[in-house]
């Protein structure tokens, strides 16, 4: 069922992402073929953003092509899914902001960067993703089960 804002589904999208907080995230390697790893993004309502290293796999691969699928699932089987376009972050307010976004949310979304980059927001191997969905879904097994389906924005 498509629905026809973020709004109609945010609350349930929030609930299920803060509570399942581990996802696949699926790029395309330079020969088109999918890889998918485990982040741990963190979101704004529609606005995803995941810490990375800058010389990572993923960045070669966002260079080829900038999409990424996110998949959440738990074994209560409710899934979210997130086609998104993946954008580099530079602005250092924008990095600053994030930076301590991440620091001040509590666990388990929230964590302490400066674990990985001990030279802090202006480490330059820090880097920040922008995820910008085009499509999310909310699915569950047990609406499968009582027929319905599953919810689906699209920007």
């Amino acid at each position: 069922m498509d629905v026809a804002s973020f709004a109609d589904i945010e609350a349930e999208f929030t609930r299920r992402i803060s509570r399942i907080v581990w996802c696949t995230v699926t790029t395309v390697d330079r020969k088109d073929r999918p890889r998918g790893r485990l982040l741990h993004p963190i979101w704004e309502g529609s606005t995803g953003w995941i810490a990375t290293g800058r010389t990572s796999f993923k960045a070669k691969h966002l260079d080829h092509n900038p999409h990424v699928s996110l998949a959440y699932w738990d074994p209560q089987h409710e899934q979210v899914y997130a086609d998104c376009r993946a954008e580099w972050v530079d602005d250092l307010a924008e990095k600053t902001r994030l930076w301590e976004l991440f620091k001040t949310t509590p666990e388990p979304l929230g964590y302490d960067l400066g674990i990985f980059w001990k030279g802090g927001v202006e480490d330059p191997s820090f880097g920040l993703l922008k995820l910008v969905p085009w499509r999310i879904e909310l699915w569950s097994i047990g609406d499968m089960m009582k027929g319905e389906s599953p919810r689906v924005w699209r920007a």
